[in-house]
């Protein structure tokens, strides 16, 4: 997930690949457009774990197939400590032979799975599902994969992510490799699908989820809400929301609907800060053009997650954020801001690999940093002269920006670590400096419009900034993306990094929210 951090109030793949052309209507990653062939297991081998090589996330994705749509349909119970019933069907196309196929999904039993319509043999290999229909699929084939499981949101120790209990029911917190301990995936962002989901719950529970509502069907003592994405979407950014909740509805620019999902007990303490969201919006298109999805809306959730999430289309918020009175207004919707430029930088431009996660929190943070700039006269300079000084403490400690260490042992979402937040920042204000202002504007707003609904790398940026700048900036770049030592900064000669032994240790998520900010606690 993409962490934003907040004030605390109150204190590889050895793999050969051959590569296949794009073969469905939607921007495919490469990694996943790249057929892994030589490394897929025979039938006769033992079933293993398999992943597409990401450098953080070495097991994370399957090869061999290309995921256009899932279907997840979902049966809640009443109580959020029991399991779920769940049926998934995914359809994708078969970028190699295979015998098996790897799904991701390590939370939930499997009852049954079908491959065509016809049952297919199942076993588990490390947090991976493997599949062995009764006939092999060849390249190029369209294929439909039908697992009923359950989903159990209840996880064990080691296994952070996916369901989110909240007091009155779930919501979901997928980042950055939870979604298959929610529902069997090809969990990594690199593979972007379409998807529709199904949730029953008994009447007096509301459920909301990523895209657009198509119908709500009540049967009995039961109703089945369906809500379909406009856009693809990674798995990671999946949003369903199930309790006893207030939709308030509102519109947009250009007349976006726009809808949040609050705890009905709450709706009117929180209505005036949900009521800023449709200039945060028009700020935002002035910044890099026109909204990128159908809908927009906060998710405010009654938990303690310690983070809020950009889910696509509804992002998500602990409600304390917006009821603890020792947040600053200020503070709030810069918060706010940043998760709604999520929508832009990391949501519908989703990061090729996990490594590439700097675009999205860099821009993030950038956003929600000229948001307090332009409307609670909070500098710019300032934090990024504050993130100078402390960014060689912060590459020691967690890797340069674009080369972000490996996640701690048992923390996964470790590697939102503050290079990636203030650290990525800097980088994009080194740009500015080094470009000017004019020149960076154009960027931003074609590196949205460029890689809309699609994946995009590091390699992609420096080229595109490159482009628009009409001269190479892969040396510029190269330091302050992947450099040990952080770069001089361009136009601030006068500007030293702090010594390294003066570090206060490591944070972990954490981003310093504006110059004299006090320790901010987790966000993505």
């Amino acid at each position: 997930m993409l962490l934003t951090p907040r004030i605390n109030p109150r204190v590889p793949s050895q793999c050969q690949t051959r590569s296949r052309p794009r073969i469905s209507w939607h921007r495919k990653a490469a990694l996943l457009a790249s057929a892994v062939s030589v490394c897929l297991l025979a039938a006769a081998a033992p079933p293993a774990p398999l992943g597409i090589g990401d450098r953080l996330f070495p097991f994370l994705g399957n090869p061999g197939y290309d995921v256009a749509s899932y279907d997840v349909s979902l049966t809640y119970p009443g109580t959020n400590d029991k399991p779920l019933k769940a049926v998934t069907t995914i359809n994708a196309w078969t970028t190699a032979d295979l015998d098996r196929i790897n799904l991701d999904f390590a939370r939930g039993s499997v009852q049954s799975v079908e491959v065509d319509g016809r049952p297919a043999d199942f076993t588990s290999a490390g947090e991976d599902l493997v599949v062995t229909p009764d006939h092999p699929l060849r390249e190029g084939s369209w294929t439909r994969i039908t697992v009923r499981h359950t989903s159990d949101p209840v996880g064990a120790k080691g296994q952070d992510g996916g369901w989110v209990r909240t007091s009155d029911g779930l919501a979901m917190a997928n980042q950055a490799d939870a979604a298959h301990l929610v529902f069997p995936c090809n969990d990594h962002p690199s593979d972007k699908a379409m998807f529709t989901f199904h949730v029953t719950a008994p009447n007096g529970y509301t459920v909301v989820a990523n895209g657009l509502p198509a119908g709500a069907v009540r049967a009995g003592r039961a109703t089945t809400w369906t809500y379909r994405t406009q856009h693809p979407m990674a798995s990671e950014l999946a949003q369903v929301s199930i309790g006893r909740s207030a939709v308030l509805r509102r519109e947009g620019p250009h007349g976006l609907s726009l809808r949040d999902v609050v705890p009905g007990s709450a709706a009117k303490a929180v209505e005036p800060w949900l009521a800023k969201t449709p200039e945060q919006i028009a700020w935002m298109e002035s910044k890099v053009g026109r909204y990128p999805f159908e809908t927009y809306g906060v998710l405010m959730a009654q938990a303690s997650t310690g983070f809020e999430l950009e889910t696509q289309t509804l992002s998500l918020f602990e409600k304390d954020l917006f009821t603890e009175p020792a947040y600053p207004k200020w503070y709030i919707e810069s918060i706010m801001v940043h998760e709604l430029s999520h929508q832009w930088f990391g949501d519908s431009v989703s990061p090729r690999t996990w490594s590439d996660v700097w675009l999205n929190e860099g821009h993030a943070t950038w956003y929600e940093q000229l948001y307090a700039e332009e409307h609670a006269h909070r500098p710019m300079e300032d934090r990024m002269k504050a993130a100078y000084r402390a960014s060689d403490r912060w590459r020691a400690a967690g890797g340069p920006p674009a080369l972000p260490k490996a996640p701690d042992p048992g923390q996964k979402i470790s590697i939102f670590r503050p290079n990636i937040y203030d650290g990525a920042a800097l980088v994009l204000y080194a740009l500015r400096q080094e470009i000017g202002r004019p020149a960076f504007e154009r960027l931003e707003r074609a590196w949205v419009r460029t890689h809309r609904d699609s994946t995009a790398t590091t390699a992609d940026f420096v080229e595109l900034a490159s482009t628009v700048a009409g001269r190479d900036l892969s040396g510029f770049l190269q330091g302050w993306l992947y450099g040990e030592k952080t770069p001089p900064m361009p136009g601030h000669p006068d500007w030293k990094p702090q010594a390294a032994a003066k570090s206060a240790g490591h944070q972990g998520r954490r981003s310093a929210r504006g110059a004299g900010a006090a320790r901010p606690r987790g966000t993505r």
